[in-house]
C-alpha cells in the first residue's frame, strides 16, 4: 500500500487480485480506494486492480485548490497505465474515468462508467430541474458555511441510505472535513471543464463500455447514462435493483458481476 508522487501529488494507492489482467479503478468523491474493495475481491481472480485515493481524500494529500480537481485527477490516473487496462469509474471517479479514456483510448481495454455524474448532459431535460430542487439545501448550506448540514444534506441524496444520525461520529466528522471536495467538482460536472461532450469526443470510444445505475438513484442519474450512452459506438447499460448512487459498496456482487460481463466484452 504504497504512498508517492504521482502527476505531482502525494498519493496512495492499493493493488489487490492476482489476475491476468490490470485493471485501474477510480472512487467517488468522499469516498477512498478501500470503496473497491467488496467489488475488488469478488474479481480478484480475473483482475489484478489498482485503485487509488483521490486528492483530497482517503491517505492521499489534501487538495490546494489550485487548477481543476478533475484534470489533476485523471493526471494521476493515467500515471498508473503502462499496458492497456479494464478502467472503472463510480460517480466523479466516473467521469474521471471517462475524461482518461477520451485523452487516451488507446489505454483502455474496456470502460465501465458506475453512475458517472456528468451533470452538464442533462441540461435542457426535466431532470436538471429536478436535480437543482435536490440539491438546494447542500448549495444553501454551503454557501453559509454551515459545512455539517452540507454534509447531511448531500449524503441524503448520493449516500448509501443510512440515516445521518445513525452514522458513527468518526463517519461523520471525515465526510463534514471534507465537504467542500463535492463542490471543487462543479466545473468538471456541471460546465464540462474536461470537454467530455464536445463534439467527437464519446464518439472516438471504440472500446466496449457499460454504463451501470441504481434503480432508486435520482432521476439525473438515468437521463445522463442515457445521453452519454446514445454517442457511444459499443455501449451497454445495466441497472441494479433495489439500489441508489453508491451501488459498488451496497451492492458488491451486481457489480462485480456486471463488470465481468464488460470484461468478457473485450
Amino acid at each position: 500500500m504504497p504512498l508517492g508522487a504521482r502527476a505531482g501529488h502525494p498519493t496512495f494507492w492499493q493493488v489487490s487480485g492476482h489476475g491476468a489482467r490490470p485493471a485501474l479503478a477510480i472512487h467517488c468523491s468522499l469516498a477512498g480506494s478501500g470503496a473497491w474493495t467488496g467489488v475488488a475481491d469478488r474479481l480478484a481472480d480475473r483482475l489484478t486492480l489498482t485503485a487509488f485515493d483521490l486528492p483530497g481524500h482517503g491517505k492521499s494529500g489534501d487538495w490546494n485548490g489550485e487548477g481543476d480537481l478533475l484534470n489533476l485527477s485523471t493526471r494521476i490516473a493515467a500515471s498508473f497505465i503502462e499496458t492497456p487496462v479494464d478502467l472503472v469509474g463510480h460517480s466523479f471517479g466516473a467521469v474521471a474515468a471517462l475524461n482518461l479514456a477520451i485523452a487516451a483510448p488507446e489505454a483502455i481495454r474496456t470502460l465501465t462508467l458506475i453512475e458517472p455524474v456528468l451533470f452538464a448532459a442533462a441540461k435542457g431535460f426535466p431532470e436538471w430541474e429536478d436535480h437543482q430542487l435536490e440539491m438546494a439545501a447542500f448549495e444553501a448550506a454551503m454557501v453559509e458555511g454551515r459545512a455539517e448540514a452540507a454534509a447531511e444534506a448531500f449524503t441524503r441524496v448520493w449516500g448509501t441510505g443510512v440515516d445521518w444520525a445513525r452514522m458513527s461520529a468518526n463517519s461523520r466528522a471525515d465526510i463534514t472535513r471534507r465537504i467542500a471536495l463535492v463542490a471543487a467538482g462543479n466545473r468538471a460536472l456541471y460546465d464540462d471543464s474536461g470537454g467530455i461532450l464536445e463534439p467527437g469526443g464519446l464518439e472516438c470510444l471504440e472500446m466496449p463500455v457499460l454504463l451501470i445505475r441504481g434503480d432508486r438513484s435520482p432521476a439525473i442519474v438515468e437521463r445522463i447514462a442515457e445521453e452519454i450512452a446514445a454517442r457511444l459506438p459499443d455501449v451497454g447499460v445495466a441497472t441494479v435493483p433495489g439500489a441508489a448512487h453508491m451501488v459498488p459498496i451496497t451492492h458488491p456482487d451486481e457489480t462485480a458481476g456486471l463488470i465481468g460481463v464488460n470484461l468478457d466484452r473485450g
